[in-house]
């Protein structure tokens, strides 16, 4: 047996979990809605704030989706109750971030700037404070979703290794380099 998937899903107070047709799973909190599609192969049984993952045999495709299917629906619950949160740090000299609603407009040092949408499921806010980097920080239920948008806007600009500069995560270090070595 998994040890994830064997695991129990416990489920707070103010969240409902429901299995539709075709096991469509979707889960209600205070914090919004999210559905997920489940394999035919696996079950879900939801009793008195606990959520089980079963699955039917041994073998190596079931074992795999029955840890994958139990994180997914943990992921859920907690994105509904708690909600996730990634922030990005602008380093660079010139580097800004400004949004208009969900649109945010960056300055990373190309010729023009560059306009991202932030999807409206994600709430996106910037902050400049004198004498730190610009931050970017996103806000969503859906963890699979505001980690696909996060690494999309640091790919904008990678952090590279000689000065740091570029969007890296706030909680990200960066492998230095040394430069060049000095004349003979």
């Amino acid at each position: 047996m998994s040890r994830i998937g064997k695991a129990p899903v416990n489920v707070p107070k103010g969240v409902t979990i429901t299995v539709g047709k075709d096991n469509v799973i979707t889960v209600k909190g205070p914090k919004g809605e999210l559905k997920e599609s489940i394999d035919r192969d696996i079950t879900v049984e939801s009793t008195d704030g606990v959520v089980n993952i079963m699955r039917p045999t041994d073998q190596i495709r079931h074992r795999a989706m029955h840890g994958l299917y139990r994180a997914l629906i943990a992921n859920m619950v907690k994105g509904v109750t708690d909600g996730y949160k990634k922030e990005l740090e602008l380093v660079g000299v010139g580097f800004k971030a400004s949004n208009q609603g969900n649109v945010l407009d960056l300055s990373l040092g190309y010729s023009h700037n560059i306009i991202f949408e932030v999807p409206k499921e994600l709430k996106v806010a910037t902050a400049t404070e004198k004498g730190q980097n610009p931050k970017i920080v996103l806000e969503g239920t859906d963890k699979q979703l505001l980690g696909q948008v996060a690494a999309k806007i640091r790919g904008l600009r990678k952090p590279e290794p000689y000065k740091g500069k570029g969007v890296k995560y706030s909680t990200e270090t960066i492998r230095r380099k040394a430069g060049k070595a000095a004349g003979k």
